[in-house]
């Protein structure tokens, strides 16, 4: 595997695989990999000739300057597992090589960027669009695949891909999950191990709403309060940001399940910190995590009986 940190780098190694009619495929990743990311790699070698790997934590998509300085960076080692992968190139950029002196420039997306992270995170997709459309042009791949667990992120990246015409096919692909269905994270890292031990109530909680949809329910509302019922009852879980029961295209909250396409139930938490549910009084506020989830419903999968099979998009887990 070989490593780019220049964008003259980059473009004499790209410019030759696609002067040789190789077809390129591109992950984005802020690093610290876990299987997740490395279950998109394995996914984009499969679509592509060559697949390139950027690490870079991005600044501009974080609305809490704690939140950047405490995102696990583990550089050496994302570069051995990417080779173990047999990634072509790791592109590993220093800031001003995505953000060069006098950078003014930032891209806006509406529709799917509205609410839910984008009202809980602002300026959190304007960063997102800015780094993945600067991406894109530097690496210029004909395809990139993004995990499913970030759903509405992935709405976004269409939608701003469209949008601006850019020639690159957004590929989505399904949330990897821990054996206690906790969706893998690079943030799951700086759980305690009693918060890591609770943060699986957000599968649950998703998977309490899914069985209601097998079961015939259709009102959006009845599913807010399952997955609320569910977090609520874990004492580590110290905020619920939303756990809603969106549009699978718009990402806008719906009153009624519809009969056919696709509705998302994201969740966004914040879990757990020092002295929580330990009996203290208070816990450590910036020691908690930000969690989020996410099941995705083909409604085609369902019908309002009782005996109908849950979608195998909704489960989203093995």
């Amino acid at each position: 595997m070989d490593t780019a940190t220049t964008q003259a780098e980059l473009r004499r190694r790209v410019d030759a695989w696609r002067q040789g009619g190789e077809t390129v495929g591109f992950v984005p990743t802020m690093g610290a990999l876990h299987e997740g990311h490395l279950a998109l790699v394995r996914r984009c070698r499969e679509l592509a000739d060559r697949t390139v790997v950027s690490v870079f934590v991005n600044p501009t998509q974080f609305n809490e300057a704690s939140d950047l300085e405490r995102y696990p960076r583990t550089p050496e080692r994302d570069a051995e597992l990417l080779a173990g992968e047999g990634t072509d190139l790791l592109f590993l950029p220093p800031v001003d090589e995505i953000y060069p002196p006098g950078d003014a420039t930032r891209v806006e997306v509406a529709g799917p960027a509205e609410g839910l992270e984008g009202a809980h995170r602002p300026g959190h997709f304007r960063g997102v669009a800015t780094v993945v459309a600067r991406l894109f042009h530097l690496v210029r791949p004909h395809l990139s695949v993004f995990g499913e667990k970030d759903a509405q992120q992935l709405a976004v990246v269409r939608r701003m891909t469209a949008d601006l015409h850019i020639p690159v096919d957004v590929v989505g692909h399904p949330t990897v999950r821990e054996e206690d269905g906790l969706a893998m994270s690079s943030r799951n890292a700086l759980l305690s191990p009693g918060d890591r031990a609770a943060a699986p109530v957000l599968h649950r909680a998703l998977v309490a709403a899914r069985d209601r949809v097998a079961a015939g329910e259709r009102s959006a509302d009845a599913l807010r309060r399952t997955m609320a019922e569910v977090l609520a009852a874990e004492p580590r879980v110290h905020a619920v940001e939303y756990a809603e029961v969106v549009d699978g295209e718009s990402f806008q909250p719906l009153d009624r399940l519809p009969e056919s396409g696709r509705v998302v139930l994201p969740i966004a938490v914040r879990v757990g910190g020092e002295g929580a549910g330990d009996g203290s009084a208070t816990g450590n506020v910036t020691a908690m995590v930000r969690l989020i989830d996410n099941f995705q419903l083909d409604m085609s999968d369902f019908d309002e009986t009782p005996s109908a099979a849950v979608g195998t998009r909704g489960a989203d887990v093995p």
